[in-house]
């Protein structure tokens, strides 16, 4: 009687992957740490790297992660995009800097530093400078140095990087947010949660529920997390890390309503048209 007992209040175990950045760790926070009640699942979490999160991917290591865009156009067939906790936006693109002035023109003959050739940023690099081939692949946190010492010309910078630039005396060329705003009329689709379908869809309904009510908490209660989530960022200045929890977790990371959906469609629709996607299998989850 013990030993079915046992099994029957077994957890369901999820491996659960993120990156360290403010939005994800505010994301994540009541989840991880049990704010909420998990409802029997107990999650082992990997905290790395988007790029390193991507690379995971391809070989389905996590059941859970957090994934770029620019990777899930490969991935469809073994992902599926989860309603909450995506990263979508205005005025929130990756950015393009330098320490002297070019142009969008000047592009294919420079040096530029890319944060994974799987992200986001390098598949709306490919949109507006598709000329654009000598690109050195680096941590993201190490692009701006990387220009500061002349190892690269340009620098693709995301996350806590676009608040930290231009003290370090380094200008904007473009923001490739705005290219794709102005392009599409969309918001632009960052990262999101992406589940293995073959967990089911059940599971999937639940995960994704969690996934609500963990950003629901972190909303009502914002000093709760504030420990877990200074202990992971990058710049761990205040400003800077409500900054980009601003920025990069709002109504689409609630869920992608009808506008975050259009604007993924479009997405793949333009990497379908360059012949980078691949789109058997439905693109979202619904709950």
């Amino acid at each position: 009687m013990a030993n079915k007992q046992n099994l029957l209040t077994k957890p369901d175990i999820i491996t659960l992957g993120f990156s360290p950045c403010p939005n994800d760790t505010f994301i994540f926070d009541a989840l991880v740490n049990r704010r909420i009640n998990v409802n029997g699942f107990q999650f082992e979490t990997y905290i790395s790297d988007v790029e390193d999160l991507n690379r995971k991917a391809f070989i389905t290591e996590l059941d859970v992660s957090k994934l770029s865009f620019g990777t899930y156009l490969k991935l469809v067939k073994d992902y599926i995009l989860l309603d909450s906790g995506s990263a979508l936006g205005h005025n929130c693109g990756p950015l393009l800097i330098a320490k002297t002035e070019y142009s969008l023109d000047d592009l294919p003959n420079l040096r530029i530093a890319i944060p994974g050739i799987h992200t986001t940023a390098n598949l709306l690099l490919g949109f507006a400078s598709p000329l654009s081939k000598n690109i050195t692949e680096m941590l993201f946190s190490d692009i701006e140095q990387a220009v500061l010492d002349d190892r690269v010309d340009v620098g693709l910078i995301i996350h806590e990087s676009r608040f930290t630039y231009a003290q370090k005396g380094l200008k904007k060329l473009a923001d490739l947010g705005e290219f794709w705003e102005g392009s599409t009329g969309f918001p632009i689709p960052l990262g999101g949660i992406f589940v293995k379908r073959s967990i089911g869809r059940e599971r999937i309904r639940k995960i994704n529920k969690l996934i609500r009510e963990s950003i629901e908490f972190a909303y009502a209660n914002p000093t709760e997390g504030w420990s877990y989530i200074k202990n992971w960022a990058q710049e761990t200045a205040d400003d800077v890390i409500r900054k980009h929890i601003d920025l990069y977790v709002n109504d689409y990371s609630i869920s992608l309503g009808k506008e975050g959906r259009n604007a993924i469609e479009v997405l793949f629709a333009k990497a379908k048209e360059a012949g980078i996607a691949d789109l058997s299998g439905d693109l979202f989850y619904i709950p």
